[in-house]
């Protein structure tokens, strides 16, 4: 059979043209949206994907400010330069970027973002708004999985979708914002079993575990729509997610390539996460609930466009 191949790449280009639009908007009111990206890492990964957050948002119109402290970096020091941006009127967003050195609490980092400023929803805070329906910026690796399967007219509403990984950034709040689309959610781990067992009958199955092939043809049916959030780096440099594509292609009934596809979206959503939180903060309103219930951005944007 075929699998169809679901791109992230023509969905980040509408995203990025709805962030364009709101960097005019906001020109006008002589506001230019600044994120910050704090990182203390030599992992070259990281840093590849912290160039393209820069590169994406120079295209975009958004000032990127990338604060490298080094992988020597203390927890004292990575703290007050969160504090120092919190206080800092014209940052609009602030990225924790991880791995950060040895013996650094990433925990209690990110709990000193500010809400109105944490575009990633990193803060435990975000995460307690997340799961009761209160207004907070979802995590944008979480919130693109939706993105992606809304963009495609993947229905979630009443279907059996399994989550594989249950990490604070993508897992958990995924599940949520699934819960909010009235899907039947369940959550796997390592102590869950064989994955079969949940995944085989799924009607979306998404893996987050960040183990590569950990996903395989032998996992997932003619029905099933895969999406792959895994990121894996092999021996020779090469990016690869989390499904064994070479087996779930022809398998499964769709499936996001690695690269090209919950990345590119990801990327776009923390810039259209920053001017948003520019838009509020120049009103002095809060976040708005862009998680639970909310309309897709490919209705948003048909309606912005009359």
């Amino acid at each position: 059979m075929t699998t169809e191949t679901l791109s992230g790449k023509p969905l980040a280009g509408l995203i990025q043209g709805r962030v364009q639009e709101q960097v005019r908007a906001l020109d006008l009111d002589g506001t230019l949206p600044v994120l910050a990206v704090v990182m203390a890492t030599a992992d070259e990964s990281t840093r590849w994907y912290v160039r393209s957050i820069e590169r994406a948002a120079e295209r975009a119109g958004v000032s990127c400010r990338i604060i490298d402290l080094g992988q020597e970096a203390t927890e004292p020091v990575l703290a007050g330069v969160l504090r120092d941006l919190n206080a800092e009127p014209s940052v609009n967003g602030i990225i924790l970027q991880t791995p950060l050195p040895r013996g650094v609490r990433t925990e209690s980092l990110v709990g000193l973002i500010a809400p109105e400023k944490d575009v990633d929803g990193a803060n435990p805070l975000s995460l307690g708004r997340l799961a009761v329906g209160q207004p907070a910026f979802a995590p944008a690796t979480a919130r693109s999985v939706v993105e992606i399967l809304d963009h495609y007219q993947v229905p979630v509403a009443g279907k059996d979708v399994v989550v594989v990984g249950r990490s604070a950034v993508v897992g958990k709040p995924l599940s949520l914002l699934l819960l909010g689309r009235d899907a039947t959610v369940t959550l796997c781990h390592s102590k869950s079993g064989p994955l079969e067992k949940y995944t085989k009958d799924a009607d979306v199955v998404v893996v987050a575990a960040g183990r590569a092939g950990l996903l395989t043809g032998s996992h997932v049916s003619s029905q099933t729509v895969v999406v792959d959030v895994g990121t894996n780096v092999l021996p020779d440099g090469s990016l690869v997610g989390d499904v064994d594509e070479a087996t779930v292609k022809g398998t499964a009934a769709a499936l996001t390539p690695v690269p090209g596809g919950v990345g590119s979206v990801t990327t776009a959503l923390l810039l259209l996460h920053t001017v948003e939180a520019a838009r509020l903060q120049l009103s002095s309103l809060q976040p708005q609930a862009l998680h639970v219930g909310s309309r897709s951005l490919d209705a948003q944007v048909l309606e912005a466009a009359g």
